[in-house]
């Protein structure tokens, strides 16, 4: 007879006159087994019926206390199957409707215990037998696996099938909760393949559909997991078994990289190749979310050759075809990552890798400056050449829009020499060819522009972008020249330059010489913004011993110590 919870004062007191309690008359013999649940579980998911495979343990009493009984004893549960007349029939009776981790006390009389006769030895005749019962696990034959999903990512890409391998967390315990292994408490995740024999097979099965991230409660049949033989001391024969599991990543062995576009830019003029030199930020996380790297955290840019064995296959593979400025996610299986051994402290082995990458820029060692003309004048005849003075104006960024530099922030116009070796190699070039108030995008690559060390403000291996505007230009003289004629060079040179006949000529007079020639158009000074520098230092050229004044002997055409006929230079 099963007793509903609200009937428990009712039972109290039966079972206190059964003990002998004060009462008005002797009831007589109990006709039935007397059930007292004294403890019902607030949950019950399920109560033993009869068919039922149950395991449970008990002390078994007499009515002085005397014990006759105990599973405890023996440190083994009772197993078998309920309502099947396996068990006394008082036992049979007082176990059915029973939750897992529910304690009851029977009292079973003689007549549904060992009756007339007696267990020899242990139980004398007529003998009313008292039990203490706790509920550990409730089964059937017809059970199937019981899958509860917990918690399960917004996005779930992929689920996981047969042949997959598997990285995943769990807490195992029996029904009634008692705990028997935990991956947390060995400090790594439990790794093998599904679906290949390698795990009992409700595992093989609970663990099927699984997203990475996503959390169950899997409770398996004995007849699923380790069956009448258990497993050691932790796992009882027949026993029901529950795993919280939380899946950290899976792949296949046959997986290839899988590429994710989550932004692509709409102008996308040429796309990365084996051999070309990638700068990118990365965010580097396993497949649970749990971040391993950032590129973002040291603020520097990572910079490798792509296809060329530098990084991880994977990577490789995952840069292959990405525009400048894309933003790209690219999941690595870890055959084509770090495999079976993993990486450090902070990447397990085979574990999936995820990176979500921002390319700033990437060219190859054997780009030319890139020039795009935004604005040519009409008209446009002269143009500049190596050695011309020009001023321009120009903004200066990295590819992703990185404002680095501006000639707008001071009072001029940059000024150079072009070919002087007064400003990078690649702007130079830019520069060249250009009308007066034309206008140009300019894409330098770090081996025409500050190269791998990089320079202030630019980082190393960087890409850089100009607009330049080119404001004026003055022809130039050839290099090593700081002054050409026009024509040939008067006859009389000493002479026409010893302007007050002492016969010696001093940085002034010199300096007047040389200013008449250039307003007279006979000839021209390097162009430059102080003129008067320019001429300093070719007085300082010509007076060779330093002494404040040039001597006929030490007058020189630079022809003549050239002995060169194109150019003539004082």
């Amino acid at each position: 007879m099963a007793v509903a919870p609200g009937s428990r004062c009712v039972l109290l007191l039966l079972l206190l006159d059964v003990l002998g309690a004060p009462a008005l008359g002797d009831p007589g013999p109990l006709e039935d087994v007397v059930i007292d649940r004294y403890y019902i579980p607030k949950i019950c998911l399920r109560e033993a019926q009869m068919g039922d495979f149950i395991r449970y343990h008990y002390n078994g009493t007499f009515k002085d206390g005397k014990k006759f009984d105990s599973s405890y004893d023996r440190g083994a549960t009772v197993a078998g199957v309920v309502g099947v007349g396996r068990l006394i029939t008082g036992m049979d009776r007082g176990l059915q409707g029973m939750c897992v981790n529910e304690r009851r006390h029977l009292i079973v009389p003689p007549h549904l215990g060992y009756g007339s006769i007696g267990v020899a030895g242990l139980i004398p005749p007529d003998a009313t037998l008292y039990f203490d019962v706790v509920m550990l696990d409730i089964w059937n034959k017809n059970d199937k696996l019981q899958i509860t999903t917990l918690s399960k990512p917004e996005r779930c890409n992929r689920t996981v099938e047969n042949s997959d391998f598997v990285r995943y967390h769990y807490n195992g315990t029996l029904l009634d909760g008692t705990p028997f292994d935990s991956s947390y408490s060995k400090g790594s995740t439990y790794d093998t393949y599904v679906g290949t024999g390698w795990l009992i097979k409700g595992m093989d099965q609970g663990l099927l559909g699984m997203c990475a991230g996503e959390k169950r409660s899997i409770i398996i049949p004995p007849f699923l997991a380790y069956g009448e033989k258990g497993y050691g001391t932790v796992i009882p024969p027949q026993a029901s078994l529950v795993f919280s599991v939380l899946l950290v990543d899976f792949h296949n062995p046959k997986d290839g990289v899988f590429l994710e576009h989550l932004e692509v830019p709409e102008s996308c003029k040429r796309r990365a190749v084996t051999g070309d030199f990638v700068r990118y930020h990365y965010n580097g996380t396993l497949m649970d979310g749990t971040l391993f790297d950032s590129s973002y955290s040291r603020n520097q840019t990572y910079n490798t050759y792509i296809g060329k064995g530098y990084i991880i296959p994977g990577m490789d593979q995952g840069l292959q075809g990405v525009c400048m400025g894309e933003q790209r996610r690219v999941v690595i299986p870890p055959h084509l990552a770090y495999g079976e051994n993993g990486a450090g402290d902070k990447i397990p082995g085979s574990a999936v890798l995820i990176f979500d990458v921002h390319i700033i820029d990437f060219h190859n060692p054997a780009d030319p400056v890139e020039i795009e003309t935004v604005f040519r004048p009409e008209g446009c005849n002269v143009t500049t050449r190596n050695r011309d003075f020009v001023r321009y104006h120009y903004n200066c960024s990295l590819l992703d829009g990185t404002r680095l530099f501006s000639s707008h922030d001071y009072e001029k116009p940059q000024e150079v020499t072009l070919g002087a070796n007064k400003v990078i190699e690649g702007l130079n070039s830019g520069l060249l060819h250009m009308c007066t108030g034309e206008r140009r995008v300019l894409i330098v690559p770090p081996h025409l522009g500050h190269g791998e060390s990089g320079a202030r403000g630019v980082p190393g291996s960087a890409v850089l972008r100009f607009e330049v505007e080119l404001i004026s230009m003055e022809e130039g003289v050839p290099e090593g020249y700081l002054f050409i004629w026009h024509g040939e060079p008067p006859v009389n040179l000493y002479e026409q330059m010893d302007l007050d006949k002492d016969g010696g000529i001093p940085a002034e007079e010199f300096s007047t010489f040389i200013k008449t020639q250039v307003a007279e158009k006979k000839g021209r000074l390097m162009p430059s913004s102080d003129p008067e520098k320019v001429i300093a230092d070719m007085f300082r050229n010509q007076d060779r011993n330093q002494d404040g004044k040039i001597t006929p002997d030490e007058l020189k055409l630079k022809s003549d110590e050239d002995q060169e006929k194109i150019h003539e230079e004082l």
